[in-house]
């Protein structure tokens, strides 16, 4: 887990995949930092130790998301990425802000069950052996009357059983059909609903599925399929979810961390003319699960107290202190993102584990195509790059994309088809390939 990582090990972790923005990346690492100390403090001094919320301020394109990205993967956490525009105030059309919480309590289900699933994978495994073998060598339906013959009969059973586990061990019966009872799966009761109720069709569908008896299709399926199925069914029957959810909603209240996109667009003066159900009516309702509530899921009360709140948006028309004073309090971190240089794009295209320059070599690499960048290819692009985002809308590190998309579409297409399957990017070859767009007066052509 990134909890027991130091902030100096994190932020090392993010600079293998993100270019700059070092005061975000610290604020992020030391907020990651501060879950792991809250845990050593005695359990007094745990409750009142509350998460500093973070805003990250920036343009578009400069690496808000991607930092966010890289640490949901790096967190053995709950993680939960939700833009803001998606919610509506409580009563309206539209999804209400506590079902973040929701979709957080599932997203730690999946976890805790995953878990788990590796915990009990070789009891599993034992299991669907068992039962392979019990499809391959079913036992008798009429047993004799004699006891000698029954046990002669068990004998010679049993050493069949030790025969087919041998090959089945050896892979040497992967292809062979066997019937298989499959459980059908019923189509799930759809209700449409606001009001934080968004969960209520998956509860009735659990009902249903209490109440309703199995319907169970014999199929012919091979043993390789046989095994996918049966390891699915050994697993869930091994696994206990009491225990799951238990652990699940634990692991939200204290390790939570919830990255709230696009912020700002949820910002701005209060509407003069009617309801402003998606601006400062999803800010009031904000204010309750950030400051700290607690939320019904389907799988229990969850209390928001110490969940971790990341919060970014570029607020080029509005600014933080457009938002209300008291959600403004509930984020005391704010860190501002810096816009990328032509050096900043430079190092973008090569730097990163896996850089643009070095997806696009590998991408042609599959066709047989040795596609090598030169220093002052890559530095014809970064140019290019900065030049169009200075000059036209900025894009940030996506103009990139657009960049390098233009330069490799005559190879991309001809990949297959080409002579020489050696192929150089350098200066030249960019600038011949984007000269002419360059060149022009109006470069919101350019623009995707």
């Amino acid at each position: 887990m990134a909890e027991s990582m130091t902030p100096r090990q994190i932020v090392a972790e993010l600079d293998k995949y993100i270019v700059g923005q070092g005061a975000a990346k610290k604020a992020v690492a030391v907020a990651i930092r501060n879950r792991w100390r809250r845990q050593q403090l005695p359990e007094e001094l745990r409750k009142d130790v509350t998460p500093k919320n973070i805003i990250l301020i920036g343009p578009t394109g400069v690496g808000k998301t991607e930092i966010a990205r890289r640490l949901a993967q790096l967190v053995g956490a709950p993680f939960l990425k939700v833009e803001a525009t998606k919610f509506t105030e409580v009563g309206y059309v539209g999804r209400d802000v506590e079902s973040i919480i929701r979709d957080l309590t599932e997203a730690a289900i999946g976890l805790v069950k995953q878990e788990m699933r590796t915990q009990v994978q070789e009891k599993a495994k034992e299991r669907v052996t068992e039962r392979l073998l019990d499809l391959l060598v079913p036992a008798p339906k009429n047993s004799p009357w004699e006891p000698d013959q029954e046990k002669e009969d068990e004998e010679r059973r049993k050493r069949t059983r030790d025969k087919f586990r041998a090959m089945l061990d050896a892979g040497e019966l992967e292809d062979r059909m066997v019937e298989l009872n499959v459980e059908q799966k019923t189509v799930p009761v759809q209700i449409f609903s606001n009001m934080g109720m968004e969960n209520m069709d998956v509860d009735l569908q659990n009902m249903f599925d209490k109440i309703m008896p199995k319907s169970n299709a014999p199929r012919q399926v091979t043993i390789r399929e046989a095994r996918k199925l049966l390891t699915e069914q050994e697993t869930e029957a091994l696994i206990d979810r009491a225990s799951v959810n238990e652990q699940a909603v634990d692991r939200v209240e204290n390790h939570g961390i919830v990255f709230l996109d696009e912020l700002d667009k949820v910002c701005g003066p209060q509407s003069g003319h009617g309801p402003d159900v998606s601006r400062q009516g999803v800010q009031r309702d904000l204010l309750p699960v950030v400051e700290g509530t607690t939320v019904n899921t389907k799988h229990g009360p969850v209390k928001t107290d110490h969940i971790l709140f990341i919060a970014a948006g570029a607020f080029h028309v509005s600014k933080p202190a457009d938002l209300m004073p008291e959600l403004q309090g509930r984020f005391p971190i704010r860190v501002e993102l810096t816009d990328l240089t032509r050096d900043d794009f430079l190092r973008v295209l090569t730097e990163p584990k896996h850089a643009l320059t070095k997806q696009y070599a590998e991408l042609l690499r599959t066709e047989g195509v040795e596609l090598t960048f030169t220093r002052d290819g890559i530095e014809a692009v970064a140019d290019i790059a900065f030049e169009v985002n200075r000059t036209a809308q900025n894009i940030g590190a996506r103009r990139l994309h657009t960049i390098l998309e233009k330069v490799v579409e005559e190879v991309s297409y001809e990949g297959p088809d080409l002579p020489d399957k050696r192929v150089t990017v350098d200066g030249k070859f960019v600038r011949d390939k984007l000269g002419p767009i360059v060149q022009r007066e109006d470069l919101s052509k350019f623009i995707l």
